[in-house]
């Protein structure tokens, strides 16, 4: 059975074909989980809504806690990680991870940073070894056979690789970067665009984007 770890990031609540000034991102995760069911309705669906309820910032406490050995932690040390536990078990038990993220100021929200910073965990999702021969450091999840789909919206046009302001984008790349750190690099990508001109330019781009979303499902299924 397949296990999908549908993530919403957006600060926006509801979706934008449901309410006025609804999230683009939180439309396109739930058409692709709707396709997604809809073929496989056999599927595990674990829901993280990161963009209403953020996990906490790394802190000095919580650096502290992740670089000591699981055997030698304190209660409070494991207090501090138990949200990115929690976080971290969902993402090994995901086969499929649908991220809907939001381009807030060409780059993701504070909201996703924090979900990121709480997944790359030495010793859980990424190795470190300091004798080791070569880099020191190596995925963990590089067999797990996990896939990645980063579902996007920005105001602007041209952020896709080589448009108008493609090198502005610091969305899918830091996304993808991340991933690839802890070993999940099959990425699918669709994006809304032209949000804030809110004409029939952003009304072709939600089409184009919802397309290609029943796309992703068709593909990856």
């Amino acid at each position: 059975m397949t296990t999908l770890l549908h993530i919403d990031a957006s600060a926006r609540f509801g979706r934008s074909d449901e309410i006025s000034h609804g999230s683009h991102t939180r439309r396109l995760t739930a058409r692709f989980v709707q396709h997604w069911t809809a073929m496989r309705p056999e599927t595990n669906v674990i829901y993280r809504d990161v963009g209403q309820e953020p996990p906490p910032h790394v802190t000095g406490q919580w650096i502290h806690a992740a670089f000591t050995p699981e055997n030698r932690r304190e209660a409070w040390m494991q207090d501090v990680l138990r949200v990115s536990d929690a976080l971290v078990d969902e993402i090994l038990q995901a086969d499929l991870i649908v991220a809907g993220v939001p381009m807030y100021n060409f780059g993701p929200p504070a909201q996703f940073k924090a979900y990121i910073d709480n997944i790359v965990r030495v010793g859980r999702t990424f190795g470190f070894d300091r004798s080791r021969e070569g880099e020191p450091y190596w995925p963990l999840l590089s067999d797990s056979g996990k896939r990645l789909v980063i579902l996007s919206s920005r105001g602007d046009y041209g952020y896709q690789p080589g448009g108008r302001i493609g090198t502005q984008n610091h969305v899918e790349a830091s996304i993808r970067t991340a991933f690839a750190y802890i070993g999940v690099t099959d990425v699918h990508e669709a994006a809304i665009e032209y949000d804030e001109f809110a004409d029939h330019r952003l009304a072709g781009s939600i089409r184009q984007a919802e397309t290609a979303v029943k796309s992703l499902v068709s593909l990856l299924v």
